[in-house]
């Protein structure tokens, strides 16, 4: 999701590797879960979030869909986003204490917070929403553990090769006046990335990146994305 701002005013004005520190820490957040509450529909789940859920709980996307997500449109595409629900519009996700019940297989985006990408010559890097985590005193620690993702460089070749597709697809939807073709479009994205599931004896990465070929054949979706922030 494209976000309108100033890089300046919403960071402290760097840019962060996998290898560096970063003030992130938040010490177990300490019972705040404020992050996870009135997030709209702007927790965007792409292949992987929904590969590791799927596996964690043990359920289709097609019985996330019906309990704990949605479906909304982003530019043009569809897409999947975590659901609030409730009068603090807490994630549905949290348990009465607070806490989130599928922490080991979260989101990129929770796992990212408070940190965000910059997206900029087909490459993309970290950087720190300054005012964005209301835990005050927090500590430094390398973005690769605060992350935490297997596979950190693979799962980064993932993120850019998605984003990339899906900003491109965007491109192409906002020109189509034709509305059953655009309907026709996300309907085979929504199938091929999310509800045809993926094999758990193959690794993920080799799936996506099959598919990810043969939707670029079948959608003509061709090109590098711009710079934009996330």
């Amino acid at each position: 999701m494209k976000r309108d701002v100033d890089f300046n005013e919403i960071s402290d004005g760097k840019r962060y590797g996998l290898q560096d520190l970063v003030k992130v820490d938040s010490h177990d957040c300490e019972g705040c879960c404020a992050c996870c509450c009135s997030m709209g529909e702007s927790i965007l789940l792409d292949p992987f979030d929904v590969y590791r859920l799927s596996t964690g709980l043990g359920k289709s996307f097609g019985e996330l869909l019906e309990e704990r997500l949605e479906l909304h449109v982003v530019d043009g595409v569809i897409l999947p986003n975590l659901k609030m629900a409730g009068p603090r519009e807490r994630c549905t996700f949290l348990n009465e204490a607070g806490r989130c019940n599928i922490h080991a297989y979260r989101p990129g985006i929770c796992r990212l917070f408070p940190l965000g990408r910059i997206y900029e010559d087909h490459t993309f890097q970290y950087f720190l929403q300054v005012n964005a985590c209301q835990k005050k005193n927090r500590s430094k620690i390398k973005v690769k553990k605060w992350i935490d993702m297997p596979d950190g460089r693979q799962n980064e070749r993932f993120i850019l090769e998605w984003h990339d597709f899906v900003q491109k697809l965007q491109e192409i939807l906002m020109q189509k006046p034709d509305m059953e073709a655009a309907k026709k479009v996300n309907l085979y994205v929504l199938e091929a990335f999310y509800y045809k599931g993926w094999e758990r004896e193959i690794s993920f990465y080799e799936q996506f990146d099959a598919r990810l070929v043969q939707a670029g054949q079948d959608l003509g979706v061709q090109g590098v994305a711009q710079p934009v922030i996330s």
